[in-house]
């Protein structure tokens, strides 16, 4: 089987990877996102649309969580951001999540990891360790998703499945546990 290349490019580069290869933005793990303005003017929206305030804890987070480099932890977020109580964090996480704002990834191991909402960055996929339950955001060329979301509405569609969105996670052992 074939192992597609990595390559880390820059955010907004206007690179084109060769097809088949994974994308990798080391600095927010994806490539693209909502610009930072908007990005606080939708959760504001949703928080209220959930009856919800957009503290200054919260916002925080999400900033924390639109910088991270990827899916973190509540002790990768407590570390990052030592201000920020730890029963709050947890609490806020929730709230989000209840929002439509986070979205909660659960590996392999202890502990949970949290990203901002996919409409609220941009599409991509998850490469998650077995061993050490790191998760790696990872792109797709665009060749290759669109190939890749026809497939998947054959296999839905062969099973009477309406697909609203999909996520694609691959389990394997990273470069650190290996």
């Amino acid at each position: 089987m074939n192992t597609p290349e990595t390559t880390d490019l820059p955010p907004g580069s206007g690179t084109r990877a060769a097809p088949g290869t994974v994308l990798i933005d080391s600095r927010f793990g994806r490539l693209g996102g909502v610009a930072a303005p908007e990005l606080h003017d939708v959760v504001s929206t949703r928080l209220r649309s959930a009856e919800q305030r957009y503290t200054p804890g919260r916002r925080r987070l999400v900033s924390l969580l639109a910088g991270g480099g990827g899916p973190m932890t509540i002790p990768e977020v407590l570390e990052r951001d030592g201000s920020l109580a730890q029963s709050s964090v947890y609490r806020n996480l929730g709230v989000l999540e209840e929002a439509g704002v986070v979205v909660r990834i659960v590996t392999t191991d202890d502990f949970a990891r949290y990203e901002l909402a996919e409409d609220l960055t941009e599409h991509h996929h998850h490469l998650v360790c077995s061993r050490c339950g790191s998760v790696a955001d990872f792109s797709l060329d665009p060749d290759v998703e669109s190939e890749l979301a026809r497939v998947l509405r054959r296999a839905a569609r062969r099973a009477s499945f309406t697909i609203e969105h999909h996520r694609l996670d691959l389990v394997g052992v990273c470069g650190s546990c290996r």
